[in-house]
């Protein structure tokens, strides 16, 4: 017992080691992360206190619980027989591929990054760029809907900046969930997007594995309260109008959602609208080829905010015009009863979403000038505007009565700096191979302007037309 062991210095370093990590693993950072775990919470609590919809638990359960609870569902281990048994491999395989989908699903909703940093940025990113406008019904609309209900924002889809847009003035009720796609999944972007809750998807997906694992983490969320944000119209418009709804996870809410539950589900139709959209000549350009391939990589995007960030900070103008978002009327799943379908639903929001649609200055001298191809002189263009904005709902004019003459020279201003209109002659003209470029904005109101069946069906037209 009393013998003296002799051991190479190496492995007497590696037994420390070893012991090292043991210590920590049992008793020190369990300790840590229980303290951290404590602080966080009592922050949570603090912060729920000052949203008007308190963050569910659901968002803040671990992630590798959520994966756990989500592959063990019994919807989710039928499916994995099914897909063991038709691609003739064992069912541990088909768990794993299971788990791998999870995995790339379900985020790691952060409080700290989502309130502390991602609404600073985006706070600072929208106001950099745009001067937000808000309809004045939207609080009320808001403010009705039931407190026990999880919310689901239905919104068309114009511009990557939607996502900000809306974070951005949700912030003081409460943390939206977004599903994103793709381009997203880039790293390190990946993991900030996942800490603020979002969930990636694949859109060009078809196993009936992978959409019964989303589908089931979908209706987990909205049972467990998380507002959501979706866009029906499954991705960007390339021409400016609103394009039929894709029913995908929107079918999945419906489909998971129990009428006798505790809560009901809201759908809020969300209609936004630009003086310009950041994408535009990407998108023209895309429907004109017919396709979706979109040549912005993430690095011009990633300069293009932190560009806009420090011309913010340093009290430069970079503003490009007017960003709107209008609440329409709200729909409720459980009054519209078990008889409703998925596409009565998803067109009833659309048409919601378009009569909702906010009314910018830049759209409406985009049409003016559309219609009248010989040009207005200014107090004939001015006038004309006036006249279109007649014709559109007082509730979806941002431009006020008073303020069309500032709104007009600033769309004009903003028209002119990227040479889609000049002046000729002492009138206004859209300058030569432009005309796609106006079609796309006008494109977002014309179904408020119908008095002209000609200029109906050309704006309607293809971009690419």
């Amino acid at each position: 017992m009393n013998q003296t062991v002799q051991l190479p210095l190496w492995l007497f370093i590696l037994i420390l080691l070893f012991a090292a990590v043991t210590a920590l693993s049992h008793f020190l950072l369990p300790s840590v992360r229980w303290f951290f775990r404590r602080r966080l919470e009592r922050a949570v609590a603090r912060l729920n206190t000052r949203l008007k919809r308190p963050i569910e638990p659901f968002k803040l359960a671990r992630r590798y619980d959520m994966i756990q609870r989500l592959i063990y569902d019994p919807e989710v281990t039928r499916e994995i027989v099914v897909y063991a048994r038709e691609n003739g491999v064992p069912e541990n395989v088909a768990f794993q591929k299971a788990r791998d989908y999870a995995r790339e699903i379900v985020p790691s909703f952060s409080a700290f990054a989502y309130f502390s940093f991602g609404i600073r940025v985006a706070r600072l990113l929208v106001n950099a760029v745009y001067r937000i406008k808000t309809a004045d019904s939207n609080d009320r609309i808001f403010d009705a809907i039931p407190e026990e209900a999880t919310i689901v924002y239905v919104m068309n889809h114009r511009s990557n900046m939607d996502y900000v847009l809306v974070t951005y003035l949700a912030a003081r009720e409460s943390a939206l969930a977004y599903a994103v796609g793709e381009w997203a999944r880039v790293w390190p972007l990946s993991r900030l997007i996942k800490s603020m809750g979002a969930y990636f998807i694949r859109r060009k997906s078809r196993g009936a594995l992978y959409r019964k694992v989303l589908a089931r983490y979908v209706q987990m969320a909205t049972a467990g309260g998380v507002n959501q944000a979706m866009y029906p119209e499954g991705g960007l418009s390339l021409n400016g109008k609103l394009q039929p709804p894709r029913m995908g996870l929107l079918s999945y809410v419906a489909d998971g959602f129990e009428p006798e539950g505790e809560r009901d589900v809201v759908l809020v139709p969300v209609a936004i609208n630009y003086d310009r959209v950041l994408e535009d000549t990407v998108l023209i350009a895309a429907d004109q080829r017919g396709d979706r391939r979109f040549g912005a990589r993430i690095t011009v995007v990633l300069r293009f905010v932190l560009r806009k960030l420090w011309q913010r900070l340093t009290r430069q103008e970079t503003r490009f015009g007017m960003a709107a978002v209008a609440f329409g009327t709200p729909m409720s799943l459980r009054e519209a009863g078990p008889d409703a379908s998925i596409e009565q639903i998803s067109e009833d929001l659309m048409e919601r979403i378009s009569q909702t649609m906010p009314v910018l200055s830049v759209p409406v001298v985009a049409y003016a000038l559309l219609e009248q191809t010989g040009g207005y002189r200014p107090d004939a263009l001015q006038a004309r505007v006036g006249a279109l904005l007649e014709m559109v709902p007082q509730a979806n004019r941002v431009i006020k009565a008073d303020a069309i003459d500032f709104e007009l020279g600033r769309a004009i201003a903003g028209l002119v700096a990227r040479q889609i209109i000049e002046m000729r002659d002492g009138n206004w003209h859209m300058v030569e191979g432009q005309a796609p470029i106006l079609r796309f904005y006008a494109n977002s109101i014309a179904h408020f302007l119908p008095e002209n069946a000609a200029l109906a069906q050309e704006i309607s037209a293809p971009a690419g037309s």
